[in-house]
């Protein structure tokens, strides 16, 4: 977890108090199910809690020694509790405490995602019904294709985060596991009935098998939907960085009043936010494969995924808490130029209209190939000599064409006619 790119609460969550604080809670829930299924004595669980000693040096001091973190946290919470202290993780192995409790920061971690998610989602669709019907030049390629909707842009992004929110939906429930099936998962010293009672009060369910781990398909299937959402999140940021270049400037990333571009350069004013973005989407995208790998384990579990997490799992979430917040701003502070918009739609003189002539002279008779033909060498004529593509049809044409058709072919609003069906359509599914 990088300091530049983390911001609360998402920071907090994964520091090592909070990492102690939740193996307390794991051990301290079980004790209390124990209790309650009359297997501890009464009051075992008030005077535990009362008595949990806890002090990070200390327990950091201890593992030094015993190079064991758990068996350093459980020697240091339990050293004042007396003769309690033996119901202290009774039945249980390490992976039960550290496997449930890092469930219970992922589920966190998912819960202030969704925050953003839902949030960048309002922007998004403000941002689509503005532009709803300013036309601008649709590009395959990176050529001028056909026109089309500025706000169709905003459209596809926020209903593509709209189906990041429900996959995040449908990954919380399923993450939402524990374990609490002892050393090999076979419940041989604690009962299941334990196990089901004390996940409870953390608002988790028990896997329904285990080996020593909570098998870790689980969390690759998170860390794949997270990849998703960052490269959502990257599509938004291509799209910005392109629009701002010189020659197309079409929008800008917000720029702060004493914000400075380039230490040589004083003019430039970079999108220095979107690459960040992608530059960041990267990396969540590359830990799919470690989530992947930590899959396989030998038997009943080894600990080579262990480490792997210890990295993994802050980072991605950090991380991606970073960019969606990071994402909000620059959307929803974003500078559209439509002025640019609308020179730049006008750039190849009206060559963006030759499937409207197509279609046109197809009705009136000509087959596609022939058609196509013709036009393609009007288009191509006009490319090579900066020629208006309309006054070439126009005379071209002249007898198969009238000016009034010909005016309603070279009109921009025939490639928003059918738009608001488009909006009703994602309106319906998300709203």
């Amino acid at each position: 977890m990088l300091e530049r790119y983390a911001f609360e609460p998402m920071k907090s969550l994964w520091t090592l108090e909070s990492q102690y604080k939740r193996w307390l809670e794991v051990e301290l829930a079980v004790v209390r199910a124990y209790e309650q299924l009359g297997r501890f004595p009464k009051g075992t669980f008030e005077k535990i809690k009362k008595r949990v000693y806890f002090d990070i040096k200390e327990i950091l001091n201890v593992e030094k020694e015993v190079h064991h973190d758990v068996i350093a946290f459980i020697k240091v919470v339990t050293s004042r509790m007396g003769n309690e202290a033996r119901f202290f993780h009774y039945g249980l192995t390490s992976s039960d405490v550290v496997d449930t409790a890092n469930i219970l920061a992922l589920v966190k971690a998912i819960d202030y995602i969704i925050i953003e998610i839902q949030s960048l989602c309002e922007i998004l669709y403000e941002k689509s019904e503005k532009y709803k019907h300013l036309p601008t030049i649709g590009r395959t390629h990176g050529v001028h294709a056909e026109p089309t909707s500025f706000g169709l842009k905003f459209l596809s992004w926020y209903d593509e985060m709209n189906r990041n929110l429900e996959r995040l939906k449908i990954v919380r429930e399923e993450i939402s596991i524990g374990k609490l099936s002892g050393a090999v998962g076979n419940y041989a010293n604690i009962d299941p009935e334990v196990e089901e009672l004390a996940l409870s009060f953390l608002s988790l369910k028990p896997a329904r098998i285990t080996t020593q781990v909570l098998p870790r398909d689980y969390h690759a299937n998170l860390i794949q939907t997270f990849a998703l959402i960052s490269s959502a999140i990257e599509r938004i940021a291509i799209e910005i960085r392109h629009l701002q270049k010189t020659e197309v400037l079409e929008v800008q990333e917000p720029f702060k009043e004493k914000q400075r571009g380039s230490s040589a350069m004083p003019h430039k004013k970079n999108p220095i936010l979107s690459e960040r973005l992608t530059g960041l989407s990267r990396i969540i995208r590359n830990y799919v494969n470690v989530a992947l790998e930590n899959i396989i384990l030998w038997h009943e579990r080894d600990i080579s995924h262990s480490s792997a997490e210890r990295f993994m799992f802050p980072d991605v979430t950090v991380t991606l808490h970073y960019m969606l917040k990071t994402l909000k701003e620059i959307v929803n502070n974003l500078v559209v130029f439509e002025e640019n918009i609308k020179k730049n739609i006008e750039i190849t003189k009206g060559l963006i209209f030759s499937q409207r002539v197509l279609n046109v002279l197809i009705e009136k008779g000509m087959t596609r190939e022939e058609a196509y033909k013709k036009i393609q060498s009007i288009a191509l004529n006009c490319w090579n000599n900066n020629l208006s593509f309309k006054e070439e049809i126009a005379k071209y044409f002249k007898n198969l064409i009238t000016p009034e058709e010909l005016k309603e072919i070279f009109d921009y609003s025939y490639y928003l006619r059918n738009i608001d069906k488009i909006y009703e359509r994602i309106k319906k599914i998300n709203r």
